[in-house]
């Protein structure tokens, strides 16, 4: 049962993501109670109305809607005296109860039993709604194949993934899923990426290029080399990262939740009073005609209407329903507090390579010094890169043919943060990296370097400038639409932060529309400029990165967004929110995701309160009674779910 506790202590969390089938099995049981109910209600109702002589007996009438009121009842009175065995007091059960309990009291059998059926009603259509929410991101779950194929000594072999290696081979059939994240050892083949990252155009993955667990072999068998196991695949951590989000929780959850352990004991209180202080007035003016029944029937009304449940169970329900939306999308907020934050951005900060740009270089030229030829400079600074993961580096070894770079490997490899490598290769002292890392060590190079607009990378040889390689980046094809729709969005400053040249930087943010570029930048320059942006408390800033030196800044962020398909481990822990497709243009989509779950949750709210509101002074007026209750609590419960789940149909 999908409780929505009045004391506020309950949320809506998907604890057992794989447990649909046992959802529709523990359904049962409560519908065909319902459905009793109903059914004796009904005949009830319909033989009264009709003078039926045997249903005129009042005892008659008293087991009947008795017999009719236990299915729904006893299952909430129970839960009713456990809470309070709990000291859990003021929660719906018990208001539920005396509510029910009052209405028999006083002769109002057919109401005591629809209150009671009505509820349960409605807690089968939140179960049923949390159900549905659970399926879309559980889903997830269904692309993480249970077995593979594992090439082994006496050939395939059908095991558990779980029980494959990291080191082995498993081969992987057109049709077929990738039970484990690996390296494909196959010159090429075609997957579908949709499970992971919501794009439906396949992609075409190389030899010895990444493939992830969940992807769809589409044209050809292949084999790939485990690199992680089955519970530390990338898919694995997506899913603790939507089954950790809602332990955030967003502060309109926070607020209700609070707000609910203090309105349901004051409404519980008032309801008294609305049976007590008439009483007490007509001891003091004899022309005041006190009926307790009419009083109590009164304070029934106000006990029902005043039952927080489409507050308490929508709010969480919208922001679930928006992380579920996200996620189908390739956006993954790890909390409801995110989705609620990243409406609040005004200002993006944009890293450059791997955020804006593909993040796959090319060696474009190679330019030797004098004494030096382009063979020579291009295997010396492509040993000292094997020592790197950075794209660069992975750009210029992937342009040396495999049998030319030779076993050895060199030594005392050390990397300056923001410069380069400094290793020594044959006795040799050997610079690989920018303009900066040379001027550190005092080697000039040629002045006309610095008007290159591309990215280079300069080598020294035992102190001696010995050329440069250019390297080029290429923009993704949606950079300059996201920049477009971060600007519909209301993001009023966009400003891109890169180690690169300020050349570089200036060409690119020219090309987007982006007014501040600055390049040139360390990590610590990055955490500066940062800094003068967040400094002004009307900034609300977001940063996008992907690499491990863009931590320090996602982690000061007000909402950090890393790019998660290429991204580094720390920069995806980091970061609040990741994209998984790599896409600027999700960026903006994450941020009207958010404003679109925000106004759901604020339009729940509203019609709660409003329409509460309006019965409770109804109710206590005499003008509502049990029925208009019925539809204050459960009716209104019911739209609010209705128009929380809605979220998960959008379009974005």
């Amino acid at each position: 049962m999908a409780n929505c506790c009045s004391n506020g202590s309950c949320s809506v969390t998907p604890a057992t993501l794989s447990a649909n089938k046992t959802d529709k099995i523990s359904q049962k049981g409560p519908i065909t109670r319902a459905v009793i109910s109903f059914v004796l209600l009904i005949g009830g109702i319909t033989m009264s109305a009709t003078n039926i002589s045997f249903f005129e007996n009042q005892w008659v009438r008293l087991v009947w809607y008795l017999i009719a009121y236990f299915p729904v009842g006893i299952p909430v009175l129970k839960e009713a005296w456990e809470a309070m065995k709990e000291k859990d007091i003021f929660n719906e059960f018990t208001l539920m109860s005396i509510a029910t309990i009052g209405a028999f009291f006083i002769g109002e059998y057919p109401e005591g039993v629809a209150v009671m059926l009505f509820y349960s009603i409605g807690e089968l259509f939140q179960q049923a709604a949390v159900n549905r929410v659970k399926r879309n991101i559980g889903a997830l779950l269904d692309v993480r194949p249970e077995k593979a194929s594992v090439i082994r000594d006496n050939g395939i072999e059908t095991v558990l993934s779980e029980e494959v290696s990291v080191g082995e081979t498993v081969e992987v059939k057109v049709g077929e899923r990738v039970p484990l994240d690996g390296i494909m050892l196959t010159d090429s083949a075609s997957f579908n990426t949709s499970a992971l990252t919501g794009e439906s155009v396949p992609r075409n993955i190389k030899k010895e290029e990444e493939v992830l667990a969940g992807m769809i072999a589409t044209d050809s068998v292949c084999r790939i080399k485990v690199t992680r196991p089955f519970g530390q695949s990338a898919l694995a951590r997506i899913l603790e990262l939507v089954q950790n989000a809602t332990e955030r929780k967003a502060p309109a959850e926070q607020f209700i939740r609070k707000f609910a352990r203090i309105y349901t004991p004051v409404v519980t209180m008032l309801a008294v009073l609305i049976v007590v202080l008439p009483w007490m007035w007509s001891l003091i003016d004899p022309e005041f005609m006190y009926l307790f029944n009419d009083w109590l029937y009164r304070g029934l009304v106000f006990l029902v209407i005043s039952c927080p449940c489409a507050l308490v169970i929508s709010i969480p329900l919208g922001y679930f329903g928006g992380i579920g939306a996200a996620s189908r999308q390739g956006i993954l907020f790890k909390g409801g507090n995110y989705l609620d934050a990243i409406t609040r951005i005004n200002t993006v900060v944009l890293d450059k390579t791997g955020t804006v740009t593909k993040g796959v270089f090319e060696v474009q030229d190679i330019i030797p010094e004098e004494g030096f030829s382009k063979e020579e400079l291009l295997h010396a600074v492509a040993i000292v890169e094997t020592q790197s993961n950075h794209p660069i580096a992975k750009a210029i070894v992937s342009s040396v043919p495999k049998e030319r770079i030779p076993f050895a490997q060199p030594v005392n490899v050390k990397e300056v943060a923001g410069q380069g490598l400094e290793a020594e290769l044959d006795g040799k002292k050997i610079l690989a990296g920018n303009m900066k890392l040379l001027e550190t060590n005092g080697i000039a190079y040629p002045p006309e370097v610095a008007d290159i607009p591309e990215t280079t990378v300069l080598c020294a040889v035992d102190g001696k400038y010995a050329g440069y390689i250019v390297v080029a980046d290429e923009l993704k094809e949606d950079a300059k639409v996201a920049v477009e729709e971060l600007r519909k969005a209301g993001i009023k400053d966009i400003v891109m932060l890169s180690g690169d040249k300020q050349a570089i930087v200036s060409k690119l943010a020219g090309e987007l529309g982006i007014d501040r570029a600055y390049g040139d930048l360390l990590p610590e320059g990055k955490v500066q400029r940062f800094e003068e942006l967040s400094i002004n408390p009307g900034n609300k800033v977001s940063f996008v990165g992907d690499g491990i030196n863009d931590a320090p800044v996602l982690a000061m962020s007000d909402v950090g967004i890393a790019m998660g398909g290429l991204g580094s481990d720390v920069a995806i822990e980091t970061a609040d929110v990741v994209i998984q497709t790599d896409q600027p243009v999700k960026i903006p989509m994450a941020i009207r995701i958010g404003k679109a779950t925000r106004q759901i949750v604020i339009q729940n709210i509203t019609m709660a309160f409003g329409v509460k509101l309006i019965v409770l002074i109804l109710g206590a007026g005499g003008l509502a009674t049990l029925w208009e209750a019925v539809f204050a609590d459960v009716g209104v419960s019911l739209l609010a779910i209705l128009n929380a789940i809605r979220i998960m149909r959008k379009k974005f």
